[in-house]
This record gives C-alpha cells, sequence and structure tokens, in this order.
C-alpha cells in the first residue's frame, strides 16, 4: 500500500499546539533550504550536519561550510541552531563493506541512510528533542518510503518521535533549487560518497 508521508506530516503538524523542538538531519545546504523554509513555520530547529559518508574530506568540509552560511542568513519564524559532528567516514567504510558497488539507491545507499538517521535519533533522544527528521525526502533521487520506513523503525527503538515526510511533495525540490539560487548555495554534482562520485563519472563517460 502507498503511504502519502506528506499527509502524515501534515497531519502531525496541524496536531501541534505549540512550536516543538525538532533535531533534523540535514544532507547539504540545498536541500535543507526549502525544508528549513518549511519547518521554521512550526518548529524551532537545530540542524544536525551527520554525513559520514561524503568523501573526500574537502568536499565534506566544503558542504558544511555552505550548510553553516544558510543558518546564518536564512529568516525564520522560529529558532535555527546548528549541531556538528565529527566526520566519521571509516564508520560508513566499515558499514558499507560487501555493498561497494551497489547501484546508487540501493543497499549501500539503504546503509548510509539507517547510519544518519540512527545517530539523529541518538542526539535527539539524549539532548531532549521532541522530534526527528531529515531532509533526505526532498530530492527526487530519494526513495521516500525506505528512509521512513527506516526513520519509523529507529523512532520506536528510541522512543522519540520521528516526523514522516515526503519534502519533494508540492514542488518542494524546485523550490528548493529557486532557494539555493537566492543563498548563492553550491551544488554539488555527486549524492556525496566515492562511489555514487565514481558512478557518476562513468555515466558520463557512457553519455
Amino acid at each position: 500500500m502507498n503511504v502519502n508521508y506528506h499527509k502524515l506530516c501534515i497531519e502531525e503538524i496541524n496536531k501541534l499546539d505549540s512550536p516543538k523542538h525538532i533535531l533534523l538531519h540535514s544532507c547539504c545546504a540545498p536541500c535543507s533550504s526549502y525544508v528549513i523554509s518549511f519547518l521554521s513555520n512550526y518548529f524551532n530547529i537545530t540542524i544536525l550536519y551527520y554525513n559520514p559518508n561524503i568523501a573526500p574530506q574537502e568536499e565534506y568540509e566544503k558542504r558544511k561550510q555552505e550548510q553553516i552560511k544558510l543558518i546564518k542568513t536564512i529568516n525564520t519564524k522560529y529558532k535555527l541552531d546548528f549541531l556538528d559532528c565529527d566526520y566519521e567516514n571509516n564508520i560508513y567504510n566499515n558499514l558499507i563493506q560487501g555493498h561497494e558497488n551497489a547501484l546508487e539507491g540501493g543497499t549501500r545507499c539503504h546503509i548510509c541512510f539507517k547510519l544518519r538517521l540512527e545517530k539523529t535519533a541518538q542526539l535527539a533522544k539524549k539532548y531532549n528533542y521532541e522530534y526527528f527528521c531529515s531532509t533526505l525526502t526532498v530530492s527526487p533521487h530519494k526513495n521516500s518510503k525506505i528512509i521512513n520506513e527506516i526513520g519509523e523503525s529507529i523512532s520506536k527503538k528510541y522512543n522519540i518521535k520521528w516526523l514522516y515526510s515526503d519534502f519533494k511533495k508540492n514542488e518542494g525540490f524546485k523550490q528548493s533549487n529557486e532557494l539555493s539560487k537566492k543563498y548563492d548555495l553550491y551544488r554539488q554534482d555527486y549524492c556525496g560518497c566515492i562511489f555514487s562520485k565514481q558512478q557518476k563519472n562513468k555515466q558520463e563517460i557512457v553519455n
């Protein structure tokens, strides 16, 4: 059965009687631009930049600085903070061993989603956030069903609310592109891991 995760998100938002605190995992500044713009009307947001999949480290640092730049410049109704993490690329590389050649969007990505969402839930629980969520579903290249199923499972494990989402709905991805231009954000040309970069390069050669 197909689940309308955007509808579930709106239903949860409509239950709020005051702005709650949410720890929002962000994959990058461009994707987060629309999500921040949307959710900041209802939540006090802390952006968690935890992306150990990104390689090389210079690329990771470049994307992180773009995230910080956006947080400093974007206008929000409620509070917007930033929570940084260690790079931890070694943890990612250990977890995806045997899946290096999986197609983009396959098992390697699912492992990556779980790693980042679980870290978000752990920190949300530690610092007493009421919700956790991710910007990942704004991308048309990411499977919202898989992401939400992982988020739901982790939510039960840590007993903290997962905010269902499909942020690409209602032209969310289009709006993220427009906001990226507005805030002059660096837009990367590959998802993040070295394997996605290699697959992209191979596809360019074929084409």
